[in-house]
């Protein structure tokens, strides 16, 4: 089958190649990310492989559908991007990874609440320059310290049983409570709640409807002044003005993020010799306790093995049976 592959940087090529083997599907590579202007490249293919930031609306679908396109297969877990209303309507179907290292995403996280706490990326730039001072390094034990996680799925889960090693209590938000989170120590509270008595708060929930802009103006207020946020979830589950704000008058302590609600126009490309348009995403680069990674915490070599087999065996499967193994709908949307 012939697959056009979107947005290809090397490490896609490498490990997709590799799941491909014997060179069953004939993948073609295009760096360009996926919109409107580049879905030509498409024209013949079966189907297309996209990634997060790649453009799927109603426009771009169903100028796919019209060149042929009959399937089009996510190597991510996420799928907001997507119009699955249109897509249904115009008979594409979607396929995703639903998971491919949940630790890779929640060691990542760890990483942000580590270096944020201990000044990590403050001391390094400090000792490069020969500075051995610790005066504005002082950081806190984690033992002991109350750790909120909004979302408990298979990532968030993870990312609970690494903070209880730490000798953290945990507190967490979820629709549908986790028996083994509980089994682990994690008491089950509203949002509200969890905002005010945790000293980190990690968010690991989808990007929904109800989930957009959940952490907003009113939510920071709600949190413990001076407490921790961290995000590698989705970059608009945060109100990132309204966390500017937190920042600047000291409501909010610190802020880790590995995604960003605009970051489309920014990340998965380097542009260190370029003017960085997004005024808000400039004015948070400016603040000595925000670590931004440019959606990184899923690049490991596991997770990027287990990205190019899913998309692969989705493939597999749509040719074998003209259903992926893991099919997305519009009724993930009810």
């Amino acid at each position: 089958m012939r697959v056009v592959v979107f947005s290809t940087q090397a490490y896609d090529r490498r490990f997709l190649e590799r799941a491909n083997a014997g060179g069953r599907h004939a993948l073609e590579f295009v760096s360009l990310p996926l919109d409107l202007a580049t879905t030509g490249a498409a024209e013949g293919a079966a189907a297309v492989c996209a990634f997060v930031n790649d453009r799927l609306d109603r426009p771009v679908l169903a100028r796919l559908a019209a060149l042929g396109v009959r399937l089009v297969v996510l190597r991510c877990a996420g799928f907001n991007h997507v119009d699955l209303a249109a897509a249904a309507e115009l008979g594409l179907a979607v396929a995703r990874v639903p998971e491919y290292s949940p630790y890779a995403v929640a060691e990542h996280t760890v990483a942000l609440v580590l270096t944020l706490n201990r000044k990590i990326h403050r001391a390094h730039a400090r000792v490069r320059e020969g500075n051995f001072a610790l005066e504005g390094l002082l950081g806190f034990d984690l033992h002991g310290r109350t750790v909120g996680v909004v979302g408990t799925g298979k990532i968030g889960a993870c990312f609970a049983r690494i903070m209880a090693g730490f000798g953290c209590r945990l507190l967490a938000c979820d629709p549908t409570p986790d028996p083994d989170c509980e089994a682990l120590g994690v008491r089950y509270v509203g949002l509200s709640e969890l905002l005010a008595a945790a000293d980190v708060v990690s968010l690991h929930c989808p990007l929904t409807p109800a989930t957009r802009h959940l952490i907003g103006a009113e939510a920071i207020a709600a949190m413990k002044p001076g407490a921790m946020l961290v995000n590698t979830s989705r970059g608009a589950v945060i109100d990132t003005p309204a966390a500017v704000a937190a920042l600047k008058s000291g409501q909010l302590g610190s802020l880790g993020i590995d995604v960003y609600e605009e970051e489309a126009d920014l990340f998965f490309r380097d542009l260190s010799a370029d003017v960085i348009r997004d005024d808000v995403f400039a004015r948070l680069l400016t603040f000595p306790n925000v670590v931004v990674t440019g959606h990184q915490a899923f690049f490991t070599e596991d997770a990027l093995a287990a990205i190019g087999e899913t998309t692969l065996a989705n493939l597999d499967a749509f040719e074998a049976t003209g259903q992926p193994s893991h099919p997305v709908s519009v009724e993930r949307l009810a």
